[in-house]
């Protein structure tokens, strides 16, 4: 075997046509194929092959268990003999393909065989029509390692003590290069700090640069922060919204929207409103911010300021404020802009709808969800109109949409392998299509929600709520509240109040995966408080980390980042150790520290041992039979 491996040329295999080394890829595992990429250039290319990776996505054992269980249901056809094969016990590896078992089959004829693997793809293809799709990054990120860094703490040090700053809230700034991605987050000290994501600048999660503290307060950098009502408000996960193409940040402090350059950590802006902001929009060049209050929605203009305004607010900058109020729009000529009331305050959530079959476009269509029982539809050209509302009777806490089409009734059908080919492709192809994704709390479980939205016949872009494209998952969502949920390739993925990140299929109901996150701070040795439920970490907000750029070629370059409330993280799909926060700070011990916290470590085991075999005892003479006498006296 070693003079053969010795003598083994790789060129032999280069001479192959394609399609016959892509057929004997596909009898290979998977570690094998990735083996095989680092031969050379043409192997690369070949071993990267579309066709093939989204044909091991579909061949991967759970996909699998769900075509072996719809088919032996009671509403399968058993047309070909195929139940009674599938019924069999079979001592088949796990990693081997569907179609394997239905080559054994000798009653199916070849072309009959070969339509039905063909339905079947079509029925569990998540993608639409001219959908990029990289499925050698989706197999990864379906049924890869998983390892969760935490980003570097910002600190504050007093003599020789550090303490740690909590983050109150995350945003993605992306420069003009799109390679480049930062974590953008308000402080507790009302700072604002940067974090570099994909490790261009600095370490990957190191602090990129901070600000002074107090520069997010409301009345304006280096005021008295005595006042703890002042500083950013902790309690809202969305007050942080980045316009990338300007280099803009904005945050919600109170009743005031602060505008912050990103280049120089320094306050541009400060527009004030009627009431405390509660959550923000995503901000885009193309089209205005909208800002929720407590009882209203606003649209802040960013890129078009008021000239007039700033006079007035120069002006009345020397008189003493009464209470402490801003008396400056009472000058300026130019009135305020109109604004949509809210009957329930609370709004959680808005989404600007992306238009139909490209992402990067965005439309007028505006959607707010919050701690009321209906999804508020707004159109900015008609803005502050409401034009419409969708019956949830959730609380719902975040908002995604998908710029494709959603049936509930034909996304069940599919999930089950029981559409024919041709009506798949039909219901792909519906015209001015999108999704509309909502996740949150209902009955103190967590629902998920999907809403199929389509354009009326008429001209004007209005979109309704299709009677039987609605649907609600509350029943295996999760046992706790939705607290955050965005679209991760060909899936959605979203996070719950027990610390899990579940991944799930476009139909809403079909799992794909799930992790737990758990603690920030490195466990050195086990405990007993540790596996109490509430222990862990819980995701508040998540955030993709994908480019824009779905076909630069990039491997493996989608990952999670969360934010937990008081720190950022990162779930990546990777064999290797996370990193820790501890990992960034400088180690100054001396060999007699390390010696001493050494000792102190076993002695902390022998300890442990000790307890657990006491306990052990207990348990031991407890179930001795004492209760039973004891019952019987």
């Amino acid at each position: 075997m070693a003079g053969l491996s010795s003598s083994f040329n790789p060129s032999y295999l280069e001479t192959l046509p394609d399609e016959i080394f892509l057929h004997i890829l596909s009898f290979l595992e998977s570690r094998d194929i990735v083996i095989l990429q680092s031969l050379s250039k043409h192997f690369l290319g070949l071993c990267r092959d579309n066709n093939l990776w989204r044909n091991k996505c579909l061949s991967a054992s759970p996909v699998r268990e769900r075509i072996k269980l719809y088919r032996s249901g009671s509403d399968w056809v058993d047309e070909d003999g195929v139940l009674a094969a599938l019924g069999q016990d079979t001592q088949e590896d796990e990693n081997e393909a569907h179609w394997s078992l239905l080559e054994s089959i000798s009653q199916l004829a070849s072309k009959r065989r070969e339509r039905e693997q063909i339905r079947i793809a079509a029925n569990w293809d998540p993608t639409f029509p001219n959908e990029n799709t990289n499925w050698y990054n989706e197999y990864i990120q379906r049924y890869g390692s998983i390892a969760v860094s935490w980003f570097e703490q910002p600190q504050t040090q007093h003599a020789s003590f550090k303490n740690a700053i909590d983050v109150s809230g995350v945003a993605s700034y992306r420069p003009s290069d799109g390679s480049e991605l930062f974590a953008v987050s308000p402080l507790d000290d009302g700072s604002v700090c940067l974090w570099d994501v994909k490790g261009t600048r600095r370490k990957k999660g190191s602090i990129l640069s901070k600000s002074e503290p107090g520069l997010l307060c409301t009345d304006g950098p280096g005021a008295d922060l005595s006042k703890r009502s002042k500083m950013i408000n902790t309690g809202v996960t969305e007050c942080v919204s980045v316009d990338s193409y300007s280099r803009k940040a904005f945050f919600a402090v109170q009743s005031h929207l602060i505008e912050v350059d990103l280049e120089t950590l320094q306050v541009v802006g400060n527009q004030p409103f009627e009431w405390s902001i509660s959550t923000l929009s995503a901000a885009d060049p193309s089209v205005p911010l909208t800002v929720g209050t407590l009882h209203g929605l606003h649209l802040h203009d960013f890129r078009a300021r008021s000239k007039t305004r700033e006079e007035y607010q120069m002006r009345l900058d020397a008189v003493n404020r009464r209470n402490r109020r801003d008396f400056s729009h009472i000058l300026d000529p130019i009135p305020l802009a109109p604004y949509a009331s809210l009957a329930q305050s609370g709004p959680n959530s808005i989404l600007h709808l992306e238009e139909s079959g490209d992402k990067s476009q965005i439309s007028d269509d505006i959607f707010v969800a919050g701690r009321f029982s209906n999804i508020l539809h707004y159109d900015r050209r008609m803005f502050p109109n409401i034009r419409g509302s969708i019956h949830s009777g959730a609380r719902l806490c975040s908002l995604t949409s998908l710029p494709y089409p959603f049936s509930s009734l034909e996304s069940d059908l599919r999930r089950r392998f029981q559409l024919s080919e041709e009506q798949v492709e039909k219901a792909k192809n519906v015209t001015g299509g999108r999704t509309l994704i909502a996740c949150g709390e209902y009955n103190t479980k967590g629902s998920l929600e999907l809403y199929g939205l389509s354009s009326s016949t008429n001209r004007a872009p209005r979109f309704q709520v299709v009677q039987n494209s609605v649907m609600k998952n509350r029943q295996t969502a999760s046992q706790s509240k939705l607290l955050s949920v965005i679209n991760h390739g060909t899936r959605i993925v979203y996070s719950d109040g027990q610390g899990y990140l579940k991944w799930v299929e476009r139909d809403g109901f079909t799992e794909v995966r799930r992790h737990k996150i758990g603690k920030s701070e490195t466990v050195v040795q086990r405990s007993l408080f540790a596996s109490m439920p509430g222990s862990d970490d819980i995701a508040r907000k998540i955030l993709s980390t994908g480019t824009a750029q779905d076909d630069d070629g990039r491997v493996n370059d989608d990952d999670i980042l969360f934010w937990t409330g008081e720190k950022l993280g990162l779930l990546s799909f990777s064999s290797e150790p996370g990193f820790t926060a501890e990992d960034f700070e400088e180690n100054t011990k001396t060999a007699e520290d390390v010696a001493a916290e050494k000792e102190e470590l076993m002695y902390s085991e022998k300890m442990r041992l000790a307890l657990e075999q006491q306990a052990r005892d207990v348990r031991f003479v407890q179930n001795l039979g004492a209760g039973t006498l004891h019952s019987g006296i």
